[in-house]
């Protein structure tokens, strides 16, 4: 026995390695720690980058930079509407702004003309889809790649007649198919360097026309379902004026909605 020959007993390896191993988890989670902020931080400067791009290329169109916001919750409430999941929804609420991005890349003399485009300006105006998935680039993010999905597909048409592709029916990206639905009645319903705004019940009734042709049957459905409480949500929205903040971290339409 080490207690009757007088020897020290020899270190408790065991209780050594306890001290380790728990010191070495302190350490991995603090460096976890540091490392998830670190990651929310670089992140969230990708989404301005994009998102102060994105609001350079509406100021470039229009006097103001709240379609972009209305763009964002507006097309979070039309995925959720057409039973797609809360985080998708999230995720297209921080993409759809995006897309008219590539609208950065177009003339002056084209982009603001107050008349009808001749062939050659229609053909430059539609190079803003393909120059904005160029911008976006093909990223591992999956925002940014849903960002350059939303830009690239959002004017296909559900009769394949759109640009840039001609792509037809459920081939069209279902983000492309929800941002065409809502980009057409809140611009709709925007005043324009060449005409004045639309009624909201124009526009709904144009939409309704618009279904199974320019647009997807079952999200035009969709839409103007739940017009009532989106138009509730634009109103909010332009009364409010979200900033840049909340369109990233929320809040939710529901909680938008609150009074």
């Amino acid at each position: 026995m080490a207690a009757a020959t007088g020897h020290p007993s020899p270190p408790d390896s065991s209780a050594s390695a306890n001290r380790f191993d728990e010191a070495a988890h302190a350490q991995m989670e603090c460096f976890l720690r540091d490392f998830g902020e670190m990651y929310q931080e670089v992140t969230r400067a990708h989404h301005e980058t994009l998102f102060r791009l994105a609001l350079a290329a509406e100021y470039r169109d229009s006097d103001t930079g709240e379609h972009i916001i209305r763009m964002g919750f507006l097309c979070e409430a039309l995925a959720l509407a057409v039973g797609r999941s809360d985080r998708w929804a999230a995720m297209l609420r921080k993409a759809a702004p995006m897309h008219d991005v590539g609208k950065i890349g177009i003339p002056d003399k084209v982009l603001q003309k107050p008349g009808v485009l001749d062939e050659q300006e229609r053909a430059t105006m539609n190079e803003h889809a393909r120059i904005g998935a160029e911008i976006l680039g093909q990223s591992r993010i999956p925002l940014f790649r849903l960002a350059a999905e939303v830009a690239l597909s959002h004017h296909e048409r559900w009769d394949g007649t759109g640009y840039p592709s001609g792509l037809k029916g459920d081939t069209i990206p279902l983000s492309g198919r929800i941002v065409a639905v809502v980009d057409f009645f809140d611009a709709l319903t925007m005043d324009r360097c060449y005409r004045k705004a639309f009624s909201d019940a124009q526009a709904l009734q144009m939409l309704r026309e618009q279904a199974g042709r320019a647009f997807d049957p079952r999200i035009a459905a969709a839409f103007l379902d739940h017009a009532p409480q989106l138009i509730r949500l634009r109103d909010t929205i332009n009364r409010r004026k979200p900033s840049f903040g909340e369109l990233v971290d929320g809040p939710t339409p529901a909680e938008a909605l609150a009074p």
